[in-house]
């Protein structure tokens, strides 16, 4: 049966990434400092997976909508340069 403390502890889907990442550094931070019963440690160790397996998934999302727009982006650029072929003065022969 968890505790509250250890629910509470649980990253939650709608926190931001730097919530979650200064979250995952106080419970690195904790760790490192030692002197924790092995319960404590192993559950904090366990918490700072979840926080950094969060982080990641958020780093991935943010990669790919970064991705998405770049070639969003790239297909706007050439379909503008199709178009502006379009509108160049053509040269009549005299």
């Amino acid at each position: 049966m968890a505790s509250e403390k250890e629910e509470g502890a649980r990253p939650e889907r709608s926190e931001g990434f730097e919530e979650l990442y200064r979250r995952l550094e106080e419970t690195v931070a904790r760790l490192e400092e030692g002197g924790l019963a092995m319960e404590e440690s192993l559950a904090l160790y366990e918490e700072g997976m979840k926080l950094a397996r969060r982080c990641q998934e958020l780093l991935q999302q943010a990669e790919l909508r970064i991705s998405r727009l770049q070639e969003a982006f790239a297909e706007g650029l050439g379909l503008m340069r199709e178009e502006a072929e379009d509108y160049l003065p053509t040269e009549d022969p005299e």
